[in-house]
């Protein structure tokens, strides 16, 4: 078969990777979404595409541009409260700006991995180093086309990652702790 396999093929070959990307990347919440847009667009695209190209990779970055595209939508909408407040406090006005807990909503990575820990560990991971670990240790992606995705460099992908995982290594509570020293020199957590 020198064609390329039905659209239908590509979905069921490829839709955990997708979607284990997604999780990764936005958290459960807007991972279903994301992986829907990612292969409305990919149905669309796919006709064009070459025959010989990397349809996972060619996924992950639209993945990765409808991941960009939630975050950014999700920015500009209205954060509801209860109750709006009188007077702002620095508390209030976190609270109301949405900087108070930044590393997402309260499990954000639940369903990512069996462990919500890790998964958390994950979210909470800054932006390159979370995509970065997510495209080469969840999709199973080379760091030239993590690179191709993020933009930048192979080492610069390569070296994301290794700080992501490092990251997790110690933070993420599961983690042995005797593989990777938690304490800096003062008894103080890195």
């Amino acid at each position: 078969m020198t064609g390329k396999p039905p659209f239908e093929r590509v979905v069921s070959a490829h839709g955990s990777t997708v979607l284990r990307v997604c999780r990764a990347v936005l958290g459960p919440a807007d991972a279903d979404d994301a992986w829907s847009e990612t292969f409305l667009s990919a149905l669309k695209a796919y006709p064009d595409l070459p025959a010989d190209a990397n349809v996972e990779a060619w996924l992950v970055t639209i993945a990765h541009r409808k991941a960009i595209d939630v975050t950014r939508a999700a920015a500009r909408r209205a954060i509801p409260v209860a109750q709006i407040p009188d007077t702002q406090t620095p508390d209030t006005r976190a609270a109301v700006s949405g900087v108070a807990g930044r590393g997402g909503p309260p499990g954000a990575g639940g369903g990512l991995v069996a462990d919500d820990d890790l998964a958390d560990a994950i979210t909470r991971l800054p932006a390159k180093q979370k995509q970065a670990v997510a495209y080469h240790y969840l999709a199973g992606l080379p760091y030239a086309d993590v690179a191709a995705i993020l933009g930048g460099s192979a080492e610069a992908a390569r070296r994301a990652a290794a700080d992501g995982i490092a990251r997790l290594r110690r933070t993420y509570p599961g983690a042995a702790r005797a593989a990777a020293p938690s304490t800096a020199s003062n008894g103080e957590p890195r």
